[in-house]
């Protein structure tokens, strides 16, 4: 059967009207996706600015946000209004969250140090029931990408955005059974055996 000009529009419009559908999908998975995601403040700050009429003040404010599923991201926003500094932040720190792999659904799958500038944090992964042994700036990171059992200490700078790059810097370092086996060539199996094996030797100690 020759196909018709009208034949070749319809065909079009109606993969248009499909790729329309798909588009809109996506869309609403995004939005989902954004509900779902959970914010704290962490601080809120008074800075000024000389200009060549004088001092203008304005509020920096850093906030964290998570979807408690192992996704997580910071970032800092300014603004003459504390509320639209958080807005800014926030709207920011979605845009720039990270997946970290998390152990069970609720702590870390190692051990794991990080620093940035004089700020420097170390993380123990922990047994079921332990909750967030962790304080200030690094508890809202925890809660907002859903650990629930970690045993956390900053070491080095209070400043809190040194420690929350920190905390990000060790979490950065987080690697899964999985992706290990894959960079070292080695069976899944053989690297749980091997992560169990040494956490073991640590409890006997």
């Amino acid at each position: 059967m020759a196909r018709t000009p009208n034949t070749e529009r319809r065909r079009g419009g109606e993969k248009e009207r499909e790729n329309d559908r798909e588009r809109a999908d996506q869309r609403n998975d995004r939005d989902r996706e954004m509900d779902e995601i959970v914010d704290k403040l962490v601080y809120v700050n008074r800075v000024a600015k000389t200009v060549k009429g004088g001092r203008r003040m304005a509020f920096a404010a850093l906030v964290v946000v998570g979807d408690q599923r192992g996704r997580v991201g910071f970032a800092s926003g300014k603004a003459r209004e504390v509320p639209e500094a958080i807005r800014k932040a926030t709207e920011k720190a979605k845009r720039e969250m990270i997946r970290i792999p998390l152990r069970e659904g609720r702590t870390l799958h190692h051990d794991a140090r990080g620093r940035y500038g004089a700020g420097e944090v170390v993380m123990r992964l922990a047994p079921a029931g332990t909750g967030i042994i962790a304080g200030g700036p690094m508890r809202a990171v925890f809660e907002t990408m859903g650990i629930q059992d970690i045993v956390a200490k900053s070491i080095g700078s209070q400043n809190p955005h040194n420690m929350i790059k920190a905390t990000f810097a060790a979490l950065k370092m987080v690697n899964s059974p999985r992706m290990i086996a894959a960079k070292r060539g080695k069976k899944v199996g053989d690297v749980v055996a091997a992560r169990d094996g040494a956490n073991a030797a640590v409890v006997k100690e």
